[in-house]
């Protein structure tokens, strides 16, 4: 099995919580990702905001997308691993939080993120089911 920096993508595009929903569309739509890592004024990272987050979570719920800044969105810190941690480790800690991806960091520097595609590339077919049943059926 592989370790986080064999599975993860490192072409990462960060965005700052103050940038708005809009704006994190395009992002996703110009650079064809479903999620972008979300750093703070300071430049810490604080979270992840997801294409899903941005229809459920801001339109569906009425929020203008104009005004609403990722930082309204983002809750709580990124599910975070290390570099060297195995994929046991990923998939474990992608399961215990229920997400489709994570960003991996050293010292609290982004160096990539995992997500499912990712898995898909670099894992058996039977790690893979096991992510999928663990995730998906909750």
């Amino acid at each position: 099995m592989a370790d986080a920096r064999t599975l993860m993508s490192t072409d990462v595009q960060c965005i700052p919580a103050e940038e708005t929903v809009d704006r994190a569309a395009q992002v996703m739509r110009d650079h064809d990702v479903g999620a972008l890592p979300v750093r703070g004024a300071d430049g810490e990272l604080i979270g992840v905001v997801t294409d899903r987050d941005l229809v459920v979570r801001a339109l569906a719920a009425g929020l203008a997308p104009d005004r609403t800044t990722l930082a309204d969105l983002v809750e709580g810190a990124p599910v975070a691993v290390a570099p060297d941690a195995h994929s046991a480790e990923v998939l474990q800690a992608m399961g215990d939080a229920q997400v489709r991806r994570v960003v991996v960091v050293d010292g609290g520097d982004l160096l990539g993120i995992i997500s499912e595609a990712d898995l898909a590339q670099h894992l058996t077919d039977e790690d893979l089911a096991a992510f999928v049943r663990r995730v998906y059926q909750g």
